[in-house]
């Protein structure tokens, strides 16, 4: 079995300030930092860290190559990676004292996929297969598509929720990882039981993630549910606790954890990851968590 992953990379722009600017305000940052980032890169760097074999593919501009080296670094197969005339995908994200963040998209070239590039990807994968998915590239109804005709395992994280996704098959997808945010945007409710629910009816044959900030987060499977607490630190910064939460439980899930085991580790790497600065290098190895343990 092989994980492809076949998502973002940016650069993020990383700016320090007191509180999130205001219409019409301009604020002074008290510090700027640049990070290795996109969903798709964390994601990937996530699951490696945590000792899945993984292979991703995307397109960076002439200078995204910082990139790539951090996805190598980390030991992830980046022979799908294509360099394109694009300049490269990037962030503009604002940390307040408390720790939470906005974020400020562009998608460079992440957005700039190709149906030839994508079929040149999928050449190698087959049945026996597992892709990965976030929102943050073009051609996501078609990649969709080709992994289903090959019967691969689709698992979508729909971050950012926006209308690209409406012209997606969702009923394709195997398992769904959500916020509740998200959740609220796919299912027309606010309430995690509700969402949960309408999750269910729309798509009866995947597996449903929903995290829930400091409520923890829910596992659905059928009429199946598993609550998982969070483990409670001081946050710093939250930018990658998601994509950390992402990446740790896919990869207890592909090791044959049962799905309260792999919410467990996933709630613990994603604790360790907000109390860190940045997106990929606050994502912590799995003997951190061991350790931890």
């Amino acid at each position: 079995m092989k994980v492809l992953n076949f998502g973002s990379l940016n650069l993020d722009y990383v700016y320090s300030v007191d509180h999130m600017v205001q219409p019409g305000e301009t604020l002074t940052s008290k510090e700027r930092n640049v990070f290795c980032g996109g969903k798709g890169l964390n994601q990937s760097i996530a699951l490696a860290k945590a000792g899945v074999s993984v292979c991703h593919a995307g397109q960076i501009g002439a200078e995204g190559s910082v990139l790539t080296d951090a996805l190598i670094e980390q030991g992830v197969d980046t022979k799908l990676v294509q360099k394109v005339d694009v300049p490269t995908g990037h962030t503009v994200i604002q940390v307040d004292k408390s720790g939470q963040n906005c974020i400020l998209l562009f998608g460079g070239a992440n957005r700039e996929m190709t149906k030839d590039y994508v079929d040149f990807v999928f050449e190698e994968f087959s049945d026996e297969d597992v892709l990965l998915l976030q929102n943050e590239i073009n051609l996501l109804d078609y990649i969709i598509d080709k992994a289903y005709e090959k019967d691969m395992k689709i698992v979508l994280n729909p971050s950012p929720f926006d209308s690209n996704l409406d012209s997606c098959d969702l009923s394709k997808i195997s398992m769904f990882l959500l916020n509740e945010i998200e959740g609220a945007q796919i299912s027309g409710e606010t309430e995690p039981g509700k969402i949960l629910q309408v999750m269910r009816e729309k798509y009866p044959g995947a597996k449903v993630v929903l995290t829930l900030g400091c409520d923890g987060s829910v596992y659905q499977d059928g009429e199946t549910r598993i609550r998982q607490d969070i483990y409670a630190v001081e946050a710093v910064d939250t930018t990658a606790a998601g994509d950390t939460f992402t990446g740790y439980f896919m990869a207890a899930i592909l090791s044959g954890s049962e799905p309260k085991e792999a919410l467990d580790l996933a709630s613990k790497a994603s604790a360790i990851a907000v109390t860190r600065q940045g997106a990929a290098p606050s994502i912590p190895m799995r003997e951190e968590i061991d350790f931890l343990i």
